[in-house]
């Protein structure tokens, strides 16, 4: 009984899985309608022109940014509370 039950469903499994991968036939498109061009894919906006910011300028704002993050963490260790822990700092960047 198992093994029947099991041959039906495998046999309908295999009939499910042959028409979900059976090509359309062009009897069954209507010809009235022009197929249209996909539109180019784009994801959420345009790609804007970003301005080149020199390596040396990123490179010296991660340093103040270190820089501001290091005293903040002394000043937690030398006196900890929990003002300070959950205290924003002075740096531009969002930690």
């Amino acid at each position: 009984m198992v093994l029947c039950m099991s041959v039906l469903g495998l046999a309908l499994a295999a009939m499910a899985f042959g028409a979900a991968t059976r090509p359309e036939r062009a009897a069954q498109q209507p010809a009235a309608q022009p197929q249209l061009a996909k539109p180019h894919a784009r994801f959420f906006v345009e790609p804007v022109a970003q301005p080149r910011i020199p390596i040396d300028a990123l490179l010296a704002q991660i340093e103040n940014h270190v820089r501001l993050e290091h005293a903040a963490a002394e000043s937690f260790l030398e006196y900890p509370t929990s003002a300070l822990l959950h205290s924003k700092t002075s740096s531009p960047f969002v930690n």
